[in-house]
């Protein structure tokens, strides 16, 4: 199941950019999807995740400053970044735990990475 993100790019401190990512291919059901994001030299760690039902939770360091959104008819899955930061700054990622029609368990999918540059 292909994830397809895009949207990052490079922004001035205090722009804003939106992340998209779609899934493709044949699913059956979308658990959950999220955005991961992977500093260089830190680990990956979690951004945001958006549930089936539309609940919703975001990092304590982009609290306030991102919001997370879902399409269930497309799929897809936004992540809209304002007031950027140069912390920001890293690969996004991301990530869905769902099932595809051909199999009865639910899988972890990812995307490509997008990278998010912020210039002080």
């Amino acid at each position: 199941v292909p994830l397809q993100a895009s949207g990052g790019g490079l922004v001035q401190a205090g722009g804003s950019l939106r992340l998209s990512c779609a899934a493709s291919g044949s699913i059956f059901s979308i658990n959950t999807m999220d955005w991961y994001r992977q500093a260089p030299g830190k680990e990956r760690e979690l951004v945001a995740r958006i549930t089936s039902g539309g609940g919703t939770s975001v990092a304590d360091s982009v609290k306030g400053r991102f919001t997370i959104s879902r399409d269930n008819a497309k799929n897809t899955v936004h992540l809209q970044m304002n007031s950027l930061k140069p912390e920001d700054t890293a690969v996004y990622y991301c990530h869905s735990v769902l099932r595809t029609t051909s199999s009865s368990r639910l899988g972890n999918y990812w995307g490509q990475g997008t990278q998010v540059t912020v210039s002080s």
